[in-house]
């Protein structure tokens, strides 16, 4: 009796200082939440894949050329393919495969036309790029399930010609990934915009979702849409469906 007294003694004490040992896990910072999301979200396939799909009747690719990123858009006309492309954040547009002299008004627009759609496409890769920078404004709850609430701002160095734009994201806690999002915008006026992510699939190793798009008023703080979001105060504007994806893995070291 004595011996199993001893035994159990020791080994409570044993549990006891297992325990004061145990430290309590830090917290996630926005830099890990968004190094997550995209680990989970294809990692290095983002930098070393090339990509194209359609949307919205125009196809778009995405490959390196010189270790820069180029994004295009393609539109069939009836003076021939029209190729929008965005090289290392330098616009031209070719028409049957000859270049077009443009005013730098026209090629900012077009320019930024290309680049948002190719954004959306691929999130959430960019959002680790030097000149974004993250703040986390905590954990919040949509529709039962955990998030981190990340937002985003832009370097006017390196931070494109949108970089006053301000967006949010909320990373799910258990799966990682950014089932939310919202941004406050300036251009045309400027406005807020709120997507919920729908129809998620894996092609070449990288996932893409669809996303519902809906509007607000712009006097609503974009931190805020979440709120309205659950709510019901949100109006839905359109859907933003990618189409015909494909993705050629190891193009790139």
């Amino acid at each position: 009796m004595r011996h199993t007294l001893t035994f159990l003694s020791v080994t409570l004490f044993l549990f006891a200082l297992a325990g004061c040992s145990e430290k309590p896990s830090k917290p996630l910072t926005a830099d890990q939440v968004v190094t997550r999301a995209i680990d989970s979200s294809g990692g290095d396939l983002y930098r070393t894949s090339e990509v194209s799909f359609v949307f919205r009747d125009r196809e778009y690719r995405y490959y390196r050329d010189g270790g820069q990123r180029v994004y295009e858009r393609l539109t069939q006309t009836d003076s021939g393919l029209v190729r929008d492309i965005l090289h290392g954040g330098n616009f031209r547009r070719e028409v049957a495969d000859r270049e077009v002299p443009l005013p730098d008004s026209l090629q900012l627009a077009y320019g930024n036309s290309v680049n948002s759609v190719h954004y959306f496409a691929y999130l959430p890769f960019g959002l680790n790029d030097p000149a974004v920078n993250r703040e986390l404004l905590g954990e919040s709850e949509l529709e039962g399930e955990r998030y981190y609430k990340v937002r985003v701002t832009f370097d006017s160095e390196g931070g494109g010609t949108d970089f006053d734009d301000v967006f949010v994201y909320w990373f799910n806690t258990r799966t990682h990934l950014p089932d939310y999002l919202a941004y406050a915008y300036h251009t045309n006026g400027g406005g807020l915009r709120f997507r919920k992510a729908y129809n998620p699939r894996v092609v070449g190793g990288i996932r893409f979702q669809d996303y519902i798009n809906y509007k607000a008023d712009k006097e609503a703080s974009v931190e805020a849409l979440d709120s309205l979001f659950l709510a019901g105060k949100l109006e839905e504007l359109s859907r933003v469906e990618l189409k015909d994806i494909r993705v050629t893995p190891g193009s790139y070291n």
